[in-house]
């Protein structure tokens, strides 16, 4: 969506007020200056950013747009500079999904700064890469290229919130090593993240992967069908809607800012066949306290998370789960942390206990 800033009409009701109280004054009658309301803050702007499966049509934006605003997240704005493709639903379908576009030559050809200062987005979602996985382009490389564009986000904007996926599973049927290659650069991607990831920019990991079908959830082994758009958003929400929570900063660079931020650290305490026990320990990574703490468990493997203490949860239909400090550690210093347990249970073939642990932080005043 575009918006236009028109001029105020506040300000030509004061204009005309002031002229009157010059014309009442020498006769001695006063008029009282009229209120205005304070100006409503901008919608926060999200850019989906990847290839063909966020934009061509990617109906995933169409179910998570919805969800959003079925949620109460109201005061947000889709953004790119594609328009939407359809989808059979109302949206706003605003994205920066390029069909056959590589991430390398994005990168390599500097087209993204173009497309954020059309667009000025506060925070990105990028699912990005599928095409030089099947390319057969290194991890490195890849990586490499995520780097340059995440550097190009905060040139745009140094409080850029930024969303990674780890990419949903593809199995076409003129490329049997992609399966693999998916699998071997995901696993590079959270190692990435904490590398790059700073305070004031952080850079969240959204498991896109896990629980994804091929078979089930495409229609061509690469795409994904009505099934797959609703994974994907389901894995999308939680990790989108704790940024908004959060907060997006309004004056990027003011001095003195330093918003509350969390890192996340799931660990394996023991596990036996059909489940495991895990913590996730919740650190405070800023320099200003925090009054509060939510963490989003993703468990690999298909796993479910169904007792939680020092905490209490809600789990999505996906096995998606949201932990939320307990009342009386919520509360920490920066530096300090806060561990909550809990136990899962896990299909036969889950593999070692995993999960994708991400966490966002209150501040005081909020």
């Amino acid at each position: 969506m575009r918006r236009t800033r028109r001029s105020s009409p506040h300000l030509r009701i004061v204009t005309v007020l002031g002229l009157l109280a010059t014309l009442l004054l020498p006769l001695g009658l006063a008029v009282a200056p009229r209120a205005t309301a304070a100006p409503a803050a901008d919608p926060v702007r999200v850019m989906p950013l990847g290839d063909s499966i966020t934009g061509s049509p990617g109906c995933w934006r169409a179910v998570l747009w919805n969800r959003l605003v079925n949620s109460g997240y109201t005061d947000i704005d889709f953004v790119g500079t594609l328009p939407t493709q359809g989808c059979g639903q109302a949206h706003d379908g605003d994205n920066e999904g390029h069909g056959g576009e590589l991430v390398t030559n994005v990168a390599d050809q500097n087209l993204l700064p173009g497309r954020l200062a059309a667009t000025r987005p506060d925070i990105v979602v990028m699912h990005f890469g599928t095409n030089d996985v099947w390319s057969s382009i290194a991890p490195d490389r890849i990586l490499a290229a995520y780097t340059k564009l995440v550097t190009q986000m905060r040139a745009s904007d140094p409080d850029m919130r930024i969303l990674v996926a780890q990419l949903i599973p593809m199995n076409p049927s003129s490329c049997a090593a992609c399966a693999q290659r998916v699998v071997d650069f995901n696993a590079r991607i959270p190692a990435w993240a904490r590398a790059t990831s700073t305070d004031r920019s952080p850079v969240t990991v959204v498991d896109q992967w896990t629980g994804f079908s091929t078979a089930g959830d495409t229609y061509d082994g690469v795409h994904p069908n009505a099934s797959g758009d609703d994974k994907i958003a389901a894995r999308w929400y939680p990790a989108l809607a704790a940024v908004l929570d959060a907060g997006v900063p309004q004056d990027p660079g003011d001095p003195g800012e330093d918003p509350a931020s969390c890192t996340a650290r799931f660990r394996s305490v023991s596990s036996w066949q059909g489940g495991y026990q895990g913590e996730v320990t919740v650190t405070n990574t800023s320099a200003s306290a925090a009054s509060g703490w939510t963490a989003t468990v993703v468990p690999a493997g298909g796993a479910r998370l169904t007792q939680v203490w020092n905490g209490t949860h809600t789990t999505a239909a996906d096995g998606t789960a949201t932990v939320t400090n307990a009342a009386w550690n919520g509360a920490l210093a920066p530096g300090a942390s806060a561990t909550f347990g809990f136990v899962a249970t896990a299909p036969a073939t889950a593999g070692a206990p995993a999960a994708t642990v991400t966490c966002t932080a209150k501040t005081p005043a909020e």
